[in-house]
């Protein structure tokens, strides 16, 4: 892995308007993404976890450009993002979508599906360009698929050709949001295992958006947690996982069944309780004091900022900090500043 960056984002917010009243035209803001700053360096994979609204399907929109941001900067190899040709920025990114079936138009063939990004861009290709990419993730023999349609394909076919068609300008970045979700396992570690043989053979970086600690554990080198809009940790996945900081992260790996059936406490004593709160009005200073359990007055005063607990390993919890009596080092090397 090369320790230049890829990706820079620096403090990127994403608010959606929200009418309030139906008569009164009165207008809120929803605060999907408040403030993450992150970077991705080449043929490096990072995670993005949390619980469903955290928002971290609107960060991947806009570091792959689908989005504008509120405010916030995303640069590719020093160069903005809103700057660049949109050729150039489909060469370095590109998106899965999670439901390979709403991803396909239904109504053409996969050779059309995949001959779209090319002719979009008007880059050359033929019809061994189109049986490549199928052959390269694992629909072969390639030219008995082009003439198919979505509807005729498996859950796990759909998928490759999602993934067929976001390698087909040669990305250097994928962003998969929730890739092998709705899949069976067998399916799902086939889809995993393809994601890594691209990565070994176009040094491709991935950014996976998932619910699934599993699939985090196989293939991501660093974990990023978001909770409400914010990165609330962040570190090595290895770190994150088995040794997580903040109260938010802990509850959520406690959330996970084990797999032993003798084991209720995930079920007699949920450690994640009530509903995430509303992003159109969160709660003052740190966003998860409603639900910790370590919550303390002091936690709705100001909001906490990431603070390196060792190396590379990043967390937003006041209470810990001091539990551990640590100073706060090693923010500014985070946000970049």
């Amino acid at each position: 892995m090369s320790d230049a960056y890829l990706l820079r984002a620096q403090n990127l917010v994403k608010y959606f308007p929200s009418r309030k009243g139906l008569f009164t035209g009165t207008k809120s803001w929803v605060k999907a993404v408040d403030g993450v700053s992150l970077q991705l360096r080449e043929r490096e994979n990072v995670a993005i976890v949390g619980e469903s609204g955290c928002g971290k399907t609107t960060l991947g929109r806009l570091l792959a450009g689908i989005i504008k941001p509120t405010s916030g900067s995303i640069d590719y190899e020093g160069v903005a993002l809103g700057s660049m040709k949109q050729l150039g920025v489909a060469k370095i990114v590109q998106p899965v979508f999670q439901d390979p079936v709403g991803a396909l138009n239904p109504a053409v063939t996969i050779e059309t599906i995949l001959a779209r990004p090319f002719r979009i861009h008007h880059v050359r290709f033929d019809e061994d360009t189109l049986i490549g990419l199928l052959e390269q993730v694992g629909l072969s023999p390639g030219r008995s698929f082009l003439t198919r349609f979505p509807h005729q394909l498996s859950g796990g076919q759909r998928q490759r050709v999602v993934i067929a068609r976001a390698l087909a300008l040669g990305p250097r970045l994928v962003i998969a949001d929730e890739p092998v979700s709705g899949l069976d396992p067998t399916i799902q570690t086939q889809i995993l295992a393809l994601l890594l043989r691209i990565q070994r053979s176009r040094a491709t970086a991935f950014l996976i958006i998932s619910h699934d600690i599993n699939l985090v554990r196989s293939m991501c080198d660093r974990t990023i947690v978001m909770y409400l809009g914010k990165v609330v940790e962040s570190g090595p996945t290895t770190e994150v996982l088995e040794h997580p900081i903040h109260p938010y992260t802990v509850s959520l790996l406690r959330s996970f069944p084990s797999g032993n059936p003798d084991e209720t406490d995930w079920i007699d004593s949920p450690p994640l309780l009530g509903d995430i709160p509303s992003a159109v009005d969160p709660p003052s200073g740190c966003r998860f004091r409603t639900t910790c359990p370590l919550a303390q007055d002091a936690c709705a005063v100001k909001e906490p900022a990431l603070v390196e607990f060792s190396h590379d390993h990043f967390a937003a919890c006041p209470v810990i900090l001091s539990q551990r009596g640590l100073a706060p080092e090693g923010v500014a090397r985070l946000r970049g500043d």
